[in-house]
């Protein structure tokens, strides 16, 4: 009896500790589910393009003069895909409808915003992408890809619902969003941020404003035009940022890396030059006078002193003439004096200001052009730290060369180069952008961009495309470049 008792209990032990192999399989260090929290945070931080980076290079603010670190060239191959950040957007729009939160909920509503975002980003490097069928499983291998044009139609219905979700949420007080370190969890301001972005949208459609199923210049004007439907920043204050601190997220020019990057970067003539030409106060801020001309004679108070390096130049003589005093270098005490430095902007104010400037100079909707243009240039100034912006305001903008011109086309190019000049270090791609779409300002070339002289127009699909893909891959590059070559400086459909 004894013996059959304990057969039951052994029996009874195997059978309950016995589990699925699926059971089995789950890792019990890593969460099943995380707080949808956790993942907006995740998704805030993919979304950071930082300062002083590869991309702020290729945007002509700064040149680097020694090899070893990196150079100026065009001479792009592939880039990635987005994918794996549009898997966080969509868990976390799925763990807030885990935990209970409604079907319209914070996390929902600029999940659609991040759609947006990370498709444009992607189309925008490279043409058309796979969006419906990706979207469907993002574990599928072969999608068909989107054209341009379709990727952009989806992204404005997105921009449209994430707005009206905003809305719906603003006007019952919903207060659930948590884990945003950029704009502390206000739904307000995350609206403001998403029309912003829309007219960013807009504009870079420029070359499609006769198309009728876009319809780009009616959806301009309606968000300017109904501010209660869709507002949009009004200050600095409302610009989407990542801020730096003193121990996890340091600025990336300090002072621990000052003897690697403070001689070996100096500043570009695209960006510098121009500041000079134009008798800016922004000059005295983001570099240092060259040595040469304060031996010259010149103080680090006449714009003269100050002199950037020609993106095109070959690194041998950059390097020399670096070494020989002759160009600006980076503002060592406002770059490498703390860990903090300044917020770096990903959509911010100032651009919104040009891009409106820009839009009613095209005739897109009414409004001042003169007066966002203006705004624009003084909150760039009082972002980069210009002291005593009015009193010094008349005397800037009595100068032709700044003064916004009557002629529309001469218009258009100062608002662009003033916006130009805002994305100096900030809002990753949009000065690259917006040369590619408008050729304002001029790019430098030569032997240091490589490329045969050329400024790239796209990135190369990633490799993995050729294999896994092949059949999309090739149907998508003959669909826009009339052949199967991954072409690099091929125009894409937002080009042509």
């Amino acid at each position: 009896m004894k013996n059959i008792f304990l057969f039951v209990v052994v029996l009874f032990v195997a059978l309950s500790s016995c589990k699925k192999f699926s059971d089995l399989e789950k890792d019990p260090n890593r969460p099943g589910n995380v707080p949808p929290s956790l993942v907006f945070t995740s998704v805030l931080y993919s979304t950071y393009y930082a300062p002083w980076s590869d991309v702020q290079r290729w945007n002509q603010f700064y040149c680097s003069n020694y090899a070893y670190y990196a150079e100026q060239k065009y001479d792009w191959t592939t880039t990635n895909f987005d994918y794996s950040q549009l898997k966080n957007v969509i868990q976390m729009i799925s763990e807030a409808k885990r935990i209970g939160l409604a079907e319209v909920n914070p996390y929902s509503a600029i999940g659609k915003f991040y759609k947006a975002y990370f498709f444009v980003d992607m189309s925008m490097r490279l043409g058309d992408v796979p969006l419906t069928e990706a979207l469907k499983s993002l574990d599928n291998t072969i999608p068909k890809y989107d054209t341009q044009k379709a990727v952009f139609q989806q992204v404005l219905t997105w921009l449209e619902e994430s707005n009206a979700d905003l809305q719906t949420l603003i006007n019952i007080g919903d207060q659930t969003l948590t884990g945003d370190f950029m704009l502390n969890n206000d739904l307000k301001k995350w609206q403001k941020v998403v029309n912003s972005y829309k007219l960013r949208v807009l504009i870079a459609l420029s070359k499609k404003e006769s198309d009728t199923d876009l319809n780009i210049k009616v959806l301009f004007s309606n968000v300017l035009n109904n501010p209660a439907k869709y507002p949009v920043m009004t200050s600095l204050d409302d610009n989407l940022k990542f801020t730096y601190n003193n121990s996890t997220d340091k600025y990336p020019l300090n002072q621990d890396n000052y003897g690697q990057t403070a001689t070996r970067n100096n500043m570009s003539a695209t960006y510098l030059n121009t500041l000079v030409a134009l008798k800016d106060p922004r000059t005295f801020i983001v570099a240092d006078p060259a040595p040469v001309k304060i031996k010259g004679g010149l103080t680090a108070t006449d714009y003269n002193a100050y002199v950037g390096a020609s993106s095109g130049e070959s690194l041998d003589d950059m390097s020399t003439k670096m070494l020989n005093g002759e160009y600006s270098s980076i503002s060592k005490s406002k770059y490498y004096s703390s860990y903090v430095g300044e917020p770096c902007i990903q959509i911010g104010y100032s651009e919104m200001c040009f891009n409106i400037a820009e839009a009613v100079t095209r005739g897109w909707a009414s409004g001042n052009a003169e007066d966002y243009y203006i705004k624009g240039i003084k909150a760039s100034w009082t972002f980069h730290g210009v002291a005593s912006v009015d009193s010094k305001w008349d005397a800037y903008y009595s100068q032709t060369t700044v003064k916004l011109n009557s002629t529309a086309s001469e218009a258009l190019k100062q608002i662009l180069s003033q916006k130009y000049l805002a994305f100096f270090q900030n809002s990753g791609w949009e000065a690259y952008n917006n040369f590619r779409r408008t050729g304002v300002p001029t790019f430098l070339t030569g032997t240091g961009t490589a490329n045969s002289g050329r400024i790239a127009k796209r990135w190369q699909y990633p490799s993995s495309e050729r294999t896994t893909n092949a059949g999309n891959y090739k149907a998508a590059l003959i669909s826009q470049f009339g052949a199967e070559t991954d072409d690099i400086n091929a125009d894409i459909w937002i080009l042509k």
